[in-house]
């Protein structure tokens, strides 16, 4: 095996176990959490490359359990996460029907999310809103924050079980419809939102995905769709908390931007909101206990430069800290996975 980042000098060779197995170790979880697994090299000059594409079976094995893999020591740079990130979670996939601004760093590798430093970046499921959305998620931290920038998980298996059954019942039979209005001077444009300046390929890609579409005078773009809120993870049956309810009602925005917001939009042409799926309004003390179950499974593990985070995107929530500094950490997501394979059955 060839020494990786932080080895022996360039050309020389080091000798190792002949057992992948014996190339890592690892060295447990934070208090009290069920994720992120840490694995770390256990001696330098481990290609991490190499080690994924012949232990495909223990990592997912370990994802499946733990919702998340933290890699640590291994050195990981951009120029290596291309071939990391195929070996761990196969060929990524482009981002599509955005949400959030972000800057590529290469093929289908992109900045995380391009947000404001001083502000936090709420526990989400990447593009559950979605039709089809990646299963996994991986994270290569480039430059770490001077303080804070943590990503912070939670397992949605156990935020679902904090849910009281009542509110569970409500998303589960009418699911979460998504009301986006694109043009309206704040968050994206909808030529942004689905790499186009087409009307028609717009159209289209929404017919395909059951998403209404309607233009709303000039160049403004409303489109609803709805989407369930509980998934069955297809590998291991695990139901999972998997939506976007909560990260993208106007009320997660901060007060007073919240409050501005709403003084400059009519509802039906905030930039955001969610509702039941029926239309109905979620009401404010069902959101605010979704959010406790949420902050009452997060956990944060600060990052340390070379570190690659593999997600599951159905099991473990993700976000964001404030941060200070010059953060850069690189993000692909891959295994395009759509809601006939994980929706739950609605028990009535």
């Amino acid at each position: 095996m060839t020494a990786g980042t932080g080895g022996p000098r360039p050309g020389q060779r080091r000798r190792v176990s002949a057992h992948p197995e014996d190339w890592v170790r690892t060295a447990g979880l934070p208090t009290g959490a069920t994720l992120p697994l840490q694995v770390c090299a256990a001696e330098p000059g481990v290609d991490l490359t190499h080690w994924a594409a012949r232990s495909t079976r223990r990592v997912r094995t370990w994802l499946d359990a733990h919702g998340a893999v933290l890699f640590r020591g291994f050195g990981v740079d951009l120029d290596r996460f291309g071939t990391v990130l195929r070996a761990l979670a196969g060929d990524p996939s482009p981002y599509l029907e955005r949400s959030s601004p972000r800057t590529a760093l290469g093929d289908r590798v992109y900045t995380a999310t391009d947000h404001p430093a001083d502000q936090p970046i709420a526990l989400h499921h990447e593009n559950s809103y979605q039709r089809e959305f990646p299963q996994r998620l991986v994270f290569c931290c480039l430059r770490p924050a001077a303080t804070g920038g943590a990503t912070p998980l939670a397992d949605a298996r156990k935020v679902l079980g904090r849910i009281r059954a009542d509110v569970r019942a409500g998303f589960a039979e009418r699911g979460v419809r998504y009301v986006r209005n694109y043009g309206t001077g704040l968050g994206m444009s909808w030529c942004e939102a689905f790499q186009t300046d087409r009307r028609a390929r717009v159209e289209r890609y929404c017919q395909e995905r059951d998403i209404e579409v309607e233009w709303v005078g000039g160049d403004r773009l409303r489109t609803v769709q709805v989407r369930p809120a509980i998934a069955v993870h297809p590998g291991t049956g695990a139901q999972v908390w998997f939506n976007h309810a909560v990260f993208f009602h106007v009320s997660s925005l901060p007060a007073e931007v919240c409050g501005a917001v709403r003084a400059q939009f009519a509802e039906a042409d905030l930039p955001v909101n969610t509702y039941y799926g029926d239309g109905e309004p979620i009401p404010d003390e069902v959101l605010d206990h979704l959010r406790a179950a949420y902050a009452a499974e997060r956990t944060a593990v600060p990052w340390q430069s070379g570190d690659v985070l593999l997600v599951d995107n159905l099991l473990a929530a993700h976000g964001r800290e404030p941060y200070t500094g010059d953060r850069l950490v690189a993000v692909a997501m891959s295994g395009p996975l759509s809601w006939d394979a994980a929706r739950a059955e609605v028990v009535r």
